[in-house]
C-alpha cells in the first residue's frame, strides 16, 4: 500500500513541477501578470534591455530546472524499495520546509513580493504535508 501512495504523490508532485517549469520557461510574463499583477510583473521584468535579458535567461534556467525535477520525480515514482521511499520522503519534507523558511526569512523583505510570500509558504507546507502523510501511513501499516 505504501508503494502505491508513494507513486501517486511522486506523480502529482511531478505534474505540478513540470507544469510550473513549462509556464516559467515559455509564459513567464503571463504567469507573472496572472500571479502578481500587471504593475509587479512590470517591475520584476527589469528596467533596461540588458536586465530584461539576464532575468529572462535566469528564469528560463529556473523553469528548466523545475521541469527536470518533475521528470526525476516521475522516475523515482517507480522505485519499490521502502527504505529509499522513507529516505526520499524525509528529504522532500526537509526541502519544502527549507523553502518555506527561505520565503519567511528573505522573500518577505522584498517589496514587490511582500504580499505574496504567505500564500507560497502555505503551499510549501502543504507539499511537505503530503510527504508527512505518506510517512505516517507507511509507519502505521508497518507497525499495525
Amino acid at each position: 500500500m505504501g508503494s502505491y501512495i508513494f507513486s501517486v504523490i511522486c506523480v502529482l508532485h511531478s505534474l505540478f513541477a513540470i507544469t510550473c517549469g513549462s509556464l516559467i520557461m515559455f509564459y513567464l510574463k503571463e504567469t507573472y501578470v496572472f500571479g502578481l499583477g500587471v504593475e509587479t510583473a512590470r517591475r520584476l521584468s527589469g528596467s533596461t534591455p540588458h536586465d530584461e535579458l539576464l532575468l529572462q535567461i535566469s528564469n528560463s534556467f529556473a523553469g528548466l530546472l523545475l521541469f527536470v525535477v518533475g521528470f526525476l520525480l516521475l522516475m523515482v515514482a517507480s522505485v519499490k524499495d521502502m527504505e529509499f521511499q522513507w529516505f526520499f520522503a524525509k528529504g522532500c519534507i526537509l526541502l519544502h520546509v527549507s523553502m518555506a523558511v527561505w520565503r519567511i526569512a528573505f522573500e518577505r523583505k522584498l517589496e514587490d513580493l511582500a504580499w505574496d510570500w504567505p500564500r507560497q509558504v502555505i503551499g510549501d507546507f502543504l507539499l511537505a504535508l503530503s510527504w508527512v502523510f505518506f510517512l505516517v501511513k507507511t509507519w502505521r501499516d508497518k507497525y499495525d
